[in-house]
């Protein structure tokens, strides 16, 4: 057993055999770990074996042995085997140097050879540690985007070692974040991002035996963003569901997603509702609630949304005229879900398409019809029809088409009504204006027509007011604006009318009669 281990031993840390200058001697480099059992070639050449072998180690003789030699003390850790190989029994760190051999050969001849042997432990006690918020049941560390992580990396190797920090992540790895020849390394990482989830390995190297030892440690970072879930619908194949879908995406872990108030929660971005239309009503609220490790078990992201039936409005009566174009517009704002709005034309409601005819449009919640180059085959009723999932709206515009001649017609009986109507008023106003001193004496259009049917007024002079006194009632001022004027109205019957002219055309009364026109205010008749 111990014979092949040696052999393996041996294939394991023979690294590099040299020629020597000279005397045919070689050289060759060996590692070995403490406790290890090292055999050290000497005559490698031929089958011939030495008499006597002789091994020294910085020029003091160490041990020799051979055919002519006596047999080794017991329990002597360093001894010679018989083709003169130094079989070395559980290394110390003090045995690596290099050792000379000296072999004689039948027929005096010799040979000398030379090892190297380097003592080399570890890499020992590797340990890796990534400080973060928590440790999963697996090991795996889990650090919240915006904290920090430390990172803590040790080992024991000899003679000397090199420690390193690798990463290797989803979107990038980089070989070595950090190395050190130190017996520890950590460092720090501030503001934790999804970009820096990955596996962290820390790798330690013995520089001399090149042997390496590495442990790795999963780090995940956990985040919830600042949104809330993304509520929205879609039509199904089957007109009679419709498909409600709550998503949430851009977090980490996967989210627990749950429509409407029964049921469980279940580990999904993206949880998709089929709901018969038979069971929604306008009014209805259809929430999506969400749950994440990062939240409370008390906290919970929602969306929602109210269902609202369609309502679509516009002008129902629109005309135009022959070989013009005209835009038929609807505006539908109140749908919730949004509602898919169309022009239909006829009581068939046939489906209009944009062509050389039509032309549709959007602009917002406006939908519009264009139509070029009316006729009186245009005419007729146009439906503005809206469908969400649980209601259909219709707004009916009417469209009337006249001839270009008529559009005249409407104009040139306008004006003439307005023509009418002005002079008619100028008519009236002027009237009013001549019979205005007439109006003014209280009697109104009933004296002015008493005047017609043959009434005199006498005119007195102020000489004769004494006789008249008693007869002719005073009349009290007025406050109306208008001067007062005393009057007396006689019936004269016709056989009379030449002897009152007669009398009037005296000249002493003519006199009197000029006398007394003074101003209106004191004029009494």
């Amino acid at each position: 057993m111990n014979t092949v281990a040696t052999v393996a031993l041996l294939g394991v840390f023979l690294t590099a055999t040299a020629a020597v200058s000279g005397n045919g001697s070689t050289e060759t480099l060996m590692t070995a770990n403490p406790g290890d059992i090292a055999v050290l070639p000497c005559y490698t050449v031929g089958n011939e074996t030495p008499s006597l072998t002789t091994w020294t180690k910085d020029g003091r003789e160490v041990s020799s042995g051979g055919v002519s030699a006596s047999p080794p003390p017991a329990g002597q850790r360093l001894v010679v085997l018989h083709d003169g190989s130094l079989n070395i029994i559980g290394v110390l760190t003090g045995d690596e140097g290099s050792y000379l051999c000296s072999s004689i050969l039948p027929v005096n001849r010799s040979f000398q050879a030379r090892v190297l042997l380097q003592v080399t432990s570890g890499p020992d006690e590797v340990s890796a540690s990534i400080s973060a918020n928590s440790v999963l049941h697996n090991g795996t560390v889990v650090a919240y985007r915006g904290s920090s992580v430390t990172l803590n990396c040790s080992a024991f190797s000899y003679p000397s070692q090199q420690l390193s920090w690798a990463f290797k992540g989803a979107s990038y790895s980089n070989d070595t974040l950090a190395s050190t020849s130190e017996s520890s390394l950590g460092f720090k990482m501030e503001n934790v991002q999804p970009s820096t989830q990955g596996v962290y390995t820390c790798m330690a190297l013995n520089t001399v035996s090149n042997k390496s030892v590495s442990k790795s440690t999963e780090l995940l970072v956990y985040y919830v963003p600042g949104t809330h879930p993304d509520c929205r619908w879609e039509p199904t194949q089957d007109p009679s569901y419709v498909h409600f879908i709550c998503s949430w995406f851009g977090l980490y872990p996967t989210p627990k997603l749950l429509w409407g108030k029964d049921g469980a929660f279940q580990e999904t971005d993206r949880l998709t509702a089929k709901v018969n239309r038979s069971l929604l009503s306008d009014g209805q609220i259809l929430t999506c609630k969400a749950q994440h490790q990062l939240l409370n078990l008390q906290e919970e992201k929602s969306c929602s949304f109210t269902l609202m039936s369609p309502y679509p409005v516009g002008d129902p009566l629109v005309t135009a005229l022959e070989a013009t174009s005209i835009t038929l517009t609807c505006s539908e704002t109140t749908s919730s879900p949004p509602a898919n709005t169309t022009w239909r034309r006829g009581l068939q409601q046939d489906s209009i398409v944009t062509g050389s005819k039509y032309v549709l449009s959007e602009d917002g919640p406006t939908f519009k019809l264009t139509i070029f180059n009316i006729s009186k085959d245009d005419e007729g009723v146009y439906f503005c029809r809206s469908e969400n999932p649980f209601a259909v709206r219709e707004l009916e515009v009417y469209l009337t088409v006249k001839a270009a001649s008529s559009a005249y017609t409407g104009a040139i009986i306008g004006v003439f009504i307005a023509a009418l109507i002005v002079g008619s008023a100028i008519i009236v106003t002027k009237t009013l204006y001549s019979s205005r001193h007439r109006i003014c004496l209280g009697g109104g259009f009933g004296q002015m027509m008493e005047e017609e049917n043959g009434d005199v007024l006498s005119l007195v002079d102020s000489d004769d007011e004494q006789i008249f006194q008693d007869t002719v009632p005073q009349l009290p001022p007025l406050t109306n604006g208008c001067h007062t004027t005393l009057v007396q109205i006689h019936r004269i019957p016709s056989s009379d009318h030449e002897d009152a002219e007669s009398s009037d055309t005296r000249p002493q009364q003519q006199e009197d009669t000029e006398q007394t026109q003074e101003p209106a205010d004191l004029v009494k008749f």
